[in-house]
């Protein structure tokens, strides 16, 4: 059986009573893990818990950018310490720069992204970031705090090759979701991306402006961008379930390793 890592969603911020029909869904479509991704200290406490009540989730920390209110408080950052440290913990998420109009003070959120960095090094753990209009900057904290070091996927990848190549470059993986069935742009940058620097998410969260529920994108829709891919790769659609599957518990070392046994046939 050819299982799905879903690298990054937001699945803590719906109705926990959709959960485990949501979970069933995900398991019919052959997606054996679901990473839960914290915007804040709150969040991420609910993806620990969350973690520890469903077999299939493991938890990411952290703070998303547009939702900081100020620096990162003294207190945040010893809550994120402490919750880094859980077992279930995977990744540092949602943690990143996010430029746009109206978005927090830039230097409060780059301080941001790096105190969160420092966490995930003295944590063992790899990073998954947010990263709009912001591309430069965010490139250059992620040279100056040697991620490659940590290992880091760049999360719901829509940009240039040049910046898939500079990102590589760093030895990180390029985090794809459901914009590559849509975007022609990304399906060429994805063409020339090799297999072995790709890893697979939704991004799921609750969708209200859909009008119809069962349009909302959940973690079962991996299988769609891992089908997509296997289109544009021109290969079938296991080996690129099996390949972003190890890139992603290459990515996670040593703490992603609990993963393995939810990904057995």
């Amino acid at each position: 059986m050819n299982l799905a890592i879903d690298i990054h969603t937001h699945i803590d911020q719906h109705d926990p009573q959709e959960l485990p029909e949501m979970l069933e869904r995900s398991t019919a479509a052959k997606v054996g893990v679901i990473v839960v991704a914290g915007v804040t200290v709150e969040s991420s406490k609910k993806a620990v818990a969350l973690a520890k009540g469903y077999e299939p989730i493991f938890a990411a920390v952290g703070t998303h950018p547009q939702d900081l209110t100020g620096p990162l408080s003294i207190d945040a950052e010893t809550a994120l310490s402490k919750l880094a440290a859980d077992p279930v913990v995977v990744a540092m998420s949602e943690i990143g720069l996010d430029f746009q109009p109206a978005s927090p003070d830039h230097s409060v959120q780059e301080e941001a992204f790096r105190l969160q960095i420092d966490i995930a090094r003295r944590n063992h753990l790899a990073v998954i970031w947010h990263m709009r209009e912001a591309t430069p900057d965010c490139m250059q904290i992620l040279r100056d705090e040697r991620v490659q070091e940590l290992g880091g996927a760049a999360h719901y990848f829509q940009g240039t090759w040049e910046d898939a190549t500079a990102l590589m470059d760093l030895g990180c993986a390029i985090s794809l979701a459901k914009p590559l069935l849509r975007l022609h742009e990304l399906q060429e940058v994805a063409k020339r991306v090799p297999l072995a620097n790709i890893v697979l998410e939704t991004d799921a969260y609750p969708q209200p402006f859909k009008k119809k529920r069962d349009k909302w994108t959940e973690p079962k829709d991996v299988a769609l961008v891992a089908e997509k891919l296997a289109e544009i790769k021109g290969c079938s659609v296991a080996e690129i379930v099996d390949i972003t599957t190890k890139n992603a518990l290459d990515l996670l070392g040593q703490r992603g390793m609990p993963m393995q046994a939810e990904l057995r046939d």
